[in-house]
């Protein structure tokens, strides 16, 4: 499926492919709080970083965020790249060196209508805000951390990988 998407001011848009396009993953973790704004948690989707195109280049700035383990007393900058627009502050996508074929784009920056998920993955549970109430449906599974079933496991799982 060809995902297109876009910032809210219009300098930045990108297209990309997605084998995996259904938004089902709901992460709470603070880092996602707190650069969505969203309902408390993001989505993020699966796609080819070979595919990526992109207008407006110059206006993405990249965030590093700020990571410590349990225990440690220091920050360090996570390897992930949260691009974004310089111009509006839009999140766009995320990419990891750890997967460099792998683009996450973030569901509310796509403008392409997206499919609607048959059952929602919470994760991240334990860095939920307390004001966040969390909506779980029937067939909906719940992380305090990561699950290990990855984005392209769980559309093959339900059989929803698109063409």
């Amino acid at each position: 499926m060809l995902l297109e998407g876009s910032c809210h001011c219009g300098a930045v848009t990108f297209s990309l492919t997605s084998l995996h396009p259904y938004p089902y993953q709901r992460c709470y973790c603070s880092i996602c709080r707190k650069t969505q704004g969203g309902g408390g948690y993001a989505i993020n989707l699966g796609g080819d970083a070979d595919s990526l195109k992109v207008r407006g280049r110059k206006q993405i700035s990249i965030y590093h965020a700020r990571m410590k383990a349990p225990g440690d007393r220091r920050f360090h900058a996570s390897s992930a790249e949260r691009h974004f627009c310089s111009q509006c502050g839009t999140a766009l996508w995320l990419f990891s060196p750890e997967w460099p074929e792998l683009i996450h784009p973030f569901a509310s920056a796509i403008d392409t209508p997206l499919p609607v998920p048959p059952e929602h993955t919470h994760l991240m549970l334990g860095s939920k805000a307390p004001w966040v109430e969390v909506s779980v449906r029937p067939g909906d599974q719940q992380f305090e951390e990561y699950p290990e079933e990855s984005i392209a496991q769980w559309h093959e799982r339900l059989g929803l990988v698109s063409p």
